[in-house]
């Protein structure tokens, strides 16, 4: 952590240096110290937008973690829709949520509705892709214990299956986290009143260049809290994937 925090300070210090000394307009490039008076003279307006932005990452990660473990489950039952559905998902990776974001706007509106999709879209695929992964990374002596046991397959999955999977979808939720705040942006320039992302796209046309570098850095900021968030609910949640870490590094 304090290699970390070291780190961001030597960054931060040459950003300042090349703003100041550099032959970049503050309008391009503001200096970190202009992006902290941005913070600072602009608080109200940017914690008003905050909290429509954050209410949107949150419930769009919601969204994304139940669809997308949800769709993990189904697949991972079956075979036949494995082989059908998980190439089309992997396809539709390489659609362009810019492309996707203005018909949402258009089928849904400018509330909250398509934004949540937006964002769900963004995080659905790592979700989906770490918990298959963790379903099908199961140990085979388990499913062999339980199958001397007469177990079902419901009571395969849940005692072994699904146990199993939690750190990997937890995991998909902390990659879902870094690019949910960049789902949100994308959803905010296609159609919003309010949010960070709505304050970017008109701070730079005003020439408010640090306010929309000081947006960035509340949503950074705020991306990093998520992380956090999660990894303390990966601890309480799965301390046994704690442990088996922690003992395969000794």
């Amino acid at each position: 952590m304090i290699a970390a925090f070291l780190i961001l300070l030597v960054l931060i210090g040459g950003w300042e240096a090349y703003a100041r000394l550099g032959h970049v307009d503050e309008f391009i490039l503001p200096a970190p110290t202009q992006v902290a008076t941005a913070l600072w003279d602009d608080r109200g307006l940017l914690w008003h937008n905050l909290l429509v932005t954050a209410q949107e990452i949150g419930l769009g990660i919601l969204l994304a973690l139940a669809l997308g473990a949800l769709l993990a489950i189904v697949i991972h039952l079956s075979p036949t829709l494995r082989r059908v559905v998980y190439p089309l998902l992997v396809g539709s990776q390489a659609v362009p949520i810019v492309i996707i974001a203005p018909l949402l706007v258009v089928w849904f509106g400018f509330g909250i509705a398509p934004k949540l999709a937006i964002i769900a879209l963004v995080c659905f695929f790592p979700v989906v892709v770490t918990t298959l992964d963790a379903l099908a990374a199961v140990d085979p002596e388990q499913r062999k214990l339980l199958h001397t046991l007469d177990a079902s397959r419901w009571q395969e999955f849940r005692w072994v299956e699904a146990p199993a999977a939690l750190p990997g979808a937890l995991s998909g939720a902390k990659i879902a986290v870094a690019v949910a705040v960049i789902g949100a942006v994308f959803a905010e320039y296609a159609g919003s009143s309010a949010g960070l992302g709505n304050v970017i796209l008109q701070a730079i046309p005003q020439l408010e260049t640090a306010r929309a570098y000081a947006a960035v850095v509340l949503l950074a900021a705020f991306a990093i809290l998520l992380f956090l968030l999660l990894t303390l609910a990966e601890r309480l949640l799965v301390p046994w994937a704690r442990r088996d870490t922690e003992w395969s590094g000794r």
